[in-house]
């Protein structure tokens, strides 16, 4: 028998947090998510997204041992955007049993119909800087720490649900770092600099933390991502929290702005990757020795793996080709640390647009996520 119990102290919330540890422990594709921030994500003290969500965790239960999680998660913001009253799922883990997952699941529209709401969809989470979709494509590929990664057996669970669709899948690409630069990105760089007076931008600390440039990228985002899936805008405090997360501790030499005179008007954010070093932590903490590991990536970059985590340029100046001028700079970036390949963050499969610009590339789709959705009866 299947017991549900909703997560009401610390204590529980940390049992959690480490069910994901110990269900992927030896995998050698999962990543583990760094556990100060899974709970600080989890917390409402801790998360600015509570100032327009709200949600609840649960906890399955097996002969007495814990077999499953899932959040319930409502984000008022969103669901005013979206015209929609839906409660979201997300942190969604299990074994192999599917009256775990449904049963899990069922908490979730329980919890959800008795604050109003009608449908169901995820995995998503507060905000769209947290992970969102279930893996059902690239299940032998690395992981990052940046997107869910899942037993292959998750998507098949959800398949067998009743009234659970395909809402919306999110692709991600292996890309290879070129020798050269492409003669294409070459060309629309010298031709955007002519003709609309763009240019590259490399940021000072001080620009970013004291003169407001950091807000700004974030901002910038709001306006970029304002119409992609489930998208929620940041507010003041949520762009303070990213801030101080990615900006304050970025290599700025891996941190492109676009430039129309004085107005920013794109960025590329990236990070070398921390998968395997997160591997060689315990669990996702950080002491005794796993800050040693992440700190030889973000010092040293011992890593021939680049994350393109937030790209982001206006609409009106994508058809001047200012993506061209961030990958110019960014690639050249990348051969200098010797990088070997990037990897982009999730793409919406029917984003034509963004999805065409690795086509001077040697890019391969590897990963594929989806989000589900239901009505709720």
């Amino acid at each position: 028998m299947i017991e549900i119990r909703e997560v009401t102290t610390k204590k529980e919330l940390k049992q959690f947090v480490q069910f994901y540890y110990d269900l992927y422990r030896g995998n050698d594709c999962a990543v583990p998510f760094l556990y100060f921030d899974e709970m600080a994500t989890l917390r409402s003290d801790k998360n600015p997204s509570f100032e327009c969500c709200e949600s609840a965790y649960f906890l399955a239960y097996k002969d007495g041992k814990i077999v499953g999680r899932v959040a319930a998660i409502i984000n008022r913001r969103a669901n005013e955007r979206w015209d929609c009253h839906q409660v979201r799922f997300g942190w969604f883990d299990f074994i192999d049993d599917f009256e775990v997952s449904t049963a899990l699941l069922k908490a979730v529209e329980d919890w959800g119909k008795a604050r109003g709401m009608v449908e169901i969809a995820g995995p998503l989470g507060f905000i769209d800087t947290d992970r969102e979709g279930m893996l059902v494509e690239g299940f032998d590929q690395l992981s990052t720490m940046y997107v869910n990664y899942n037993y292959p057996y998750y998507p098949q669970h959800m398949e067998r649900m009743d009234g659970f669709k395909k809402d919306n899948d999110y692709v991600e690409c292996k890309v290879k770092v070129p020798e050269e630069v492409p003669m294409k990105f070459a060309k629309v760089t010298e031709m955007v600099r002519r003709r609309y007076g763009l240019r590259v931008h490399k940021f000072t600390r001080h620009e970013l933390i004291n003169e407001g440039y950091g807000r700004k990228v974030f901002d910038l985002l709001n306006a970029t991502y304002k119409d992609l899936y489930g998208f929620s805008q940041l507010s003041d405090k949520q762009i303070d929290k990213l801030v101080n997360d990615y900006i304050k501790i970025a290599d700025l030499n891996l941190v492109t702005a676009i430039m129309d005179g004085d107005e920013m008007v794109g960025f590329g954010i990236t990070f070398p990757s921390f998968s395997r070093a997160l591997q060689k932590t315990r669990d996702g903490r950080l002491f005794p020795m796993g800050w040693w590991q992440v700190l030889k990536i973000l010092k040293w970059h011992k890593t021939p793996i680049v994350d393109l985590l937030l790209i982001g340029v206006l609409p009106e100046y994508r058809a001047k080709g200012a993506n061209g001028l961030i990958f110019d700079d960014l690639i050249r970036q990348f051969q200098a640390y010797g990088f070997e390949w990037a990897e982009t963050g999730p793409m919406m499969e029917t984003n034509d647009g963004v999805l065409s610009q690795w086509q001077y590339l040697e890019a391969t789709i590897h990963r594929r996520h989806r989000c589900y959705r239901k009505i709720l009866g």
